[in-house]
């Protein structure tokens, strides 16, 4: 019986580390001066890295011909060997001031996967001199609803870090082997449901959104949706199966 009682806590450990919450980050902080010979123009970057420090997006970077000063964000990109990724991120070139600076996560790496929930990372660092500038980082959760507000540090203040979220999704719920089938995926625009007494269908985008709904129809059009990653959120008898599906 105890080795039984064992696995069970294990597997029940993985679904909870595995969960995937839809939702959305917002960061605001103000900037001040790192001390350079440059201020007041200065160069930023705010990203997203795991509880082991592996990058994993790029909120902002306002940085152009001096990039390759923002050492830390540099190291962290190129470990990845995808050096100043910048996907999705707000972009633009060197500031002229310092500011309030405002930017969102959507819960994705880099590659436009959903992450798994657990703690997670704001970093942002500033310079305005050739030379190593302001550093620092802040811990949040990724899972329920949660707000950060740090001691001001050295750069940065007024440091407001909020966690909003809208749906979660379960590792069970994603099983590939539900008798469920969305088809073609990834799909420019129609794509099939194929399964048994189907009574509901609903379609989220990744902010948590509701865009589509129906009760009955397996045939859906998807051209007048943005191109990126939905979950389909089908109903089938007593149980509800979530899957993700890619437009591009």
């Amino acid at each position: 019986m105890k080795p039984f009682v064992f696995v069970m806590i294990l597997v029940f450990a993985n679904v909870q580390l595995s969960a995937q919450t839809i939702g959305k980050l917002n960061v605001s902080v103000a900037t001040s001066s790192a001390g350079g010979n440059y201020a007041p123009r200065n160069i930023i970057a705010i990203w997203i890295e795991d509880s082991s420090g592996n990058f994993a997006k790029t909120l902002l970077a306002n940085a152009d011909r001096r990039i390759e000063y923002l050492y830390t964000w540099k190291a962290a990109t190129t470990a990845k060997e995808t050096m100043y990724n910048r996907v999705d991120a707000i972009t633009g070139a060197t500031l002229t001031s310092h500011g309030t600076r405002t930017c969102t996560w959507n819960g994705t790496d880099y590659k436009k996967n959903m992450v798994a929930d657990g703690t997670y990372y704001v970093c942002m660092e500033l310079t305005d001199k050739h030379a190593t500038g302001n550093y620092s980082k802040f811990a949040f959760t990724k899972g329920a609803n949660n707000l950060v507000t740090p001691p001001n540090v050295t750069g940065f203040s007024s440091v407001n870090i909020q966690w909003e979220a809208s749906v979660t999704v379960g590792i069970h719920d994603i099983a590939i082997d539900d008798g469920i089938q969305i088809f073609p995926n990834p799909t420019k625009n129609i794509f099939h449901i194929r399964g048994e007494n189907i009574t509901s269908i609903e379609i989220l985008n990744m902010s948590g959104t509701l865009v589509f709904k129906n009760n009955s129809t397996t045939r859906i059009d998807m051209s007048n949706y943005k191109n990126g990653i939905y979950l389909v959120r089908i109903k089938e008898g007593d149980r509800t199966i979530v899957k993700k599906l890619v437009k591009e």
